[in-house]
């Protein structure tokens, strides 16, 4: 087998989502919603990567900062997400949902180390959850994807910073 034609295989079996050329918007939802002061931000860098930072407040309720962006329900068939991001040695959640009417959302914990990652999240292990409740379902076949989310939510009050370099569906 040829060096181009390994190159084309390759190329279809990863999806980029996003990575330094997507003008996906992504917004901010604070635990404002319920009264909370938490404060978050995303901020687009000069090289592309997302920044999602802020302050986590317990005050009035609170307890999160997410940061989520819709894209077009597109069809993925994946079997990962592959992240390539650094943290600050805090847990985040990486959150997605097939269809954005669901209120449920697929979610996956992981913990950062203060260096760059790379992690795998296999889709069948990202487990159903409402407001922070676990759901008698299924968990993701990774079919659909409509939305992608990061959240923190460790119950303390802290300052947080995640750079997003990549995300990607792998087959």
């Amino acid at each position: 087998m040829n060096l181009f034609i390994i190159g084309l295989l390759m190329m279809s079996m990863s999806e980029n989502l996003f990575d330094p050329e997507s003008n996906a918007q992504w917004i901010i939802v604070n635990d404002g919603v319920m009264g909370g002061l938490s404060q978050g931000e995303f901020l687009r860098q000069q090289n592309g990567h997302g920044v999602f930072q802020g302050r986590v407040s317990l005050e009035n309720n609170g307890g999160f900062s997410s940061v989520r962006c819709r894209i077009e329900r597109k069809s993925i068939s994946g079997a990962y997400f592959m992240l390539n991001l650094k943290g600050d040695g805090k847990k985040y959640q990486f959150r997605v949902k097939p269809d954005s009417d669901d209120r449920h959302s697929y979610i996956y914990q992981f913990e950062t180390t203060g260096d760059w990652q790379e992690l795998k999240i296999p889709m069948n292990q990202m487990i159903p959850r409402f407001r922070g409740n676990d759901l008698d379902l299924p968990n993701y076949k990774g079919d659909y994807l409509e939305e992608m989310a990061f959240l923190i939510a460790n119950k303390e009050a802290e300052d947080f910073r995640l750079e997003i370099k990549q995300i990607s569906v792998e087959k």
